[in-house]
């Protein structure tokens, strides 16, 4: 039996990302300049924030401000579930349960924060899409963030789009190595791609892509709506 293995290449993109630009464009000019060729297969692996900054998505914000924050949340649509002091955790209009709803002060100038996609999913679909156009690989693609985890400290990176891939791994019905039949498994595949991303995109690197070739993907019409939990099967919330 072949044993997978894969190959993480970080792709910097010189230059800040402004409303209207073109991001697979840009994607397919800094693989030129690393020298990744894209192949059929591969995961191309987007951090949200140059998305969003492409989508015009930005609010201003005064560093330290709660109530500027808590009304920037409110318009996103989000649900406030859990307050600690200026801590909030959220439901976002995608159903994402993630801290401010993901409304982000890093790597955008000081008084903006950058919103998530509106629709994370078709902003995969169009990056690949142009990828797909112009170079002829049928890759996926993985809009990720970072979010915190219940029951875990630190953080990690987790797909919020997807296209071209299954984001889940089904092994219900299949037999481990002792032949016991397995009832609950289903891999989340796409969100341990963005988190294998993460090891060299970083936060500081200016390292916004990743292409990871080799992944044990399934090809398919797959969202990251799939990943999210209906709520009435939460336990805790």
């Amino acid at each position: 039996m072949n044993i997978p293995a894969i190959s993480v290449f970080g792709v910097r993109i010189e230059g800040e990302f402004f409303k209207g630009d073109n991001v697979a464009d840009r994607i397919l000019a800094a693989c030129a300049d690393v020298g990744v060729d894209l192949r059929d297969d591969d995961v191309v692996v987007v951090t949200h924030k140059i998305v969003s900054k492409a989508e015009g998505r930005l609010a201003e914000m005064p560093e330290g401000d709660w109530e500027v924050r808590d009304a920037v949340i409110t318009r996103e649509g989000a649900t406030f579930l859990r307050r600690n002091g200026p801590i909030a955790i959220t439901r976002t209009r995608h159903g994402f349960v993630c801290a401010s709803a993901g409304i982000d002060a890093s790597n955008v100038e000081p008084g903006k924060v950058t919103l998530l996609p509106l629709d994370p999913d078709r902003s995969a679909r169009s990056i690949r899409s142009r990828l797909k156009r112009v170079t002829e690989a049928d890759v996926a693609v993985i809009i990720c963030d970072t979010f915190g985890r219940a029951w875990r400290n630190g953080q990690t990176n987790v797909a919020i789009g997807v296209a071209g891939m299954l984001p889940t791994i089904n092994y219900r019905d299949r037999t481990d190595s002792f032949g016991t039949l397995l009832k609950v498994t289903n891999i989340a595949i796409a969100d341990e791609l963005a988190g294998t991303a993460e090891m060299v995109m970083g936060k500081a690197l200016g390292v916004p892509v990743a292409v990871i070739r080799g992944a044990p993907i399934t090809r398919g019409r797959g969202t990251a709506k799939e990943l999210v939990r209906p709520a009435h099967e939460d336990l805790f919330l």
